[in-house]
C-alpha cells in the first residue's frame, strides 16, 4: 500500500509544484497572451461543453488508429522475412535505415502531392512514422531466438508454416510488442504535424486553429496537455499488452 501511494503520489505532488510555478510565472510577468492554469481549465470547459472536443480528439484517434494498424499490417510480417532469410535483410535492411531516420514533417509535401488535402495525407504520415521502426524491431527479434527453438521444431518434422505460427512468432511476439509501443509514441507524436494538413478536425487542427483565430493561447496549451495525457494512456495501454503471459515469458528471470 505504502510503495502504491508513493508511486502515486509523487507525481502528483510534482505536477502540484509545476502549476504553482507556472501560475506565479505568468503573473510575475503579466503576461496578457499567455494563459494560467485555471484559463487553460475554462477553455477546455468550453471545448467540452459545445462538444467540439470529443470530436477532434476523435478524429486524431480515428486517424492514428488507422495509419498504426496500417503499420503493423506491413510491419510484422515484413520483419518476420527479414529476419527469417538473410539474403532479404541484407537487401531490404539498408534501404529502412536509411529511411527510419528522416522525420515525418519531412514527407508532408510528398503526402500533399500523392494525396491531396484530406484525411488520407495525415494516415501516411502516421504510417511513415509507424512502420519503419517496427520493421527493424522486428526483424531484430527474430535474430534473437534462441537456435534451439528452432532445431527442436526441425527435428521433429514441423512445417514450414507450423514453425512460423507455432515457434516464430510466439519467440518474437515480446520484440513485436515492444515495437509497437515505441511505433505509437512516435505516431501520436506527429499527429499535430500530419493534421495540419488534414480536414477541420483533429487535436492538431484544433491548436493550429486556435492559434490562428483570435491568439487562444488557453485552447493551445489545453490542446497540448490533451494530446499528452493521451499518449500517456496509450502507453499505459501497450504496457498491458507486454503484461499478457505469452508476451512475459521472455522477461522472466
Amino acid at each position: 500500500m505504502w510503495d502504491r501511494l508513493k508511486r502515486i503520489g509523487a507525481p502528483l505532488a510534482l505536477m502540484v509544484v509545476l502549476l504553482i510555478v507556472w501560475r506565479a510565472i505568468v503573473v510575475s510577468s503579466g503576461s496578457a497572451i499567455f494563459p494560467t492554469p485555471w484559463q487553460v481549465v475554462t477553455g477546455t470547459r468550453e471545448l467540452i461543453a459545445n462538444g467540439t472536443l470529443w470530436d477532434h480528439i476523435g478524429a486524431s484517434l480515428m486517424r492514428v488508429g488507422t495509419g498504426f494498424l496500417l503499420a503493423v499490417v506491413v510491419a510484422v510480417p515484413l520483419g518476420i522475412w527479414m529476419g527469417r532469410v538473410t539474403a532479404v535483410y541484407l537487401t531490404l535492411n539498408p534501404i529502412f535505415q536509411i529511411l527510419r531516420p528522416i522525420s515525418p514533417i519531412a514527407w508532408i509535401p510528398i503526402a500533399i502531392l500523392w494525396f491531396g488535402i484530406g484525411n488520407a495525407s495525415p494516415v501516411f504520415l502516421i504510417f511513415i512514422a509507424s512502420v519503419f521502426p517496427m520493421i527493424v524491431q522486428t526483424a531484430s527479434g527474430v535474430h534473437t531466438i534462441e537456435h534451439r527453438f528452432l532445431q527442436a521444431a526441425g527435428n521433429f518434422g514441423v512445417s514450414r508454416s507450423k514453425m512460423l505460427l507455432q515457434v516464430v512468432f510466439p519467440a518474437v511476439l515480446p520484440q513485436v510488442i515492444v515495437g509497437m509501443r515505441i511505433s505509437l509514441g512516435v505516431a501520436w507524436l506527429v499527429v499535430v504535424a500530419a493534421e495540419m494538413i488534414a480536414l477541420r478536425s483533429g487535436l492538431g487542427y484544433m491548436i493550429m486553429d486556435s492559434r490562428n483565430a483570435g491568439n487562444r493561447y488557453d485552447l493551445v496549451v489545453a490542446g497540448m496537455i490533451i494530446i499528452g495525457m493521451i499518449g500517456l494512456l496509450l502507453d499505459v495501454l501497450m504496457r498491458l499488452l507486454e503484461g499478457l503471459r505469452s508476451v512475459r515469458w521472455r522477461y522472466a528471470k
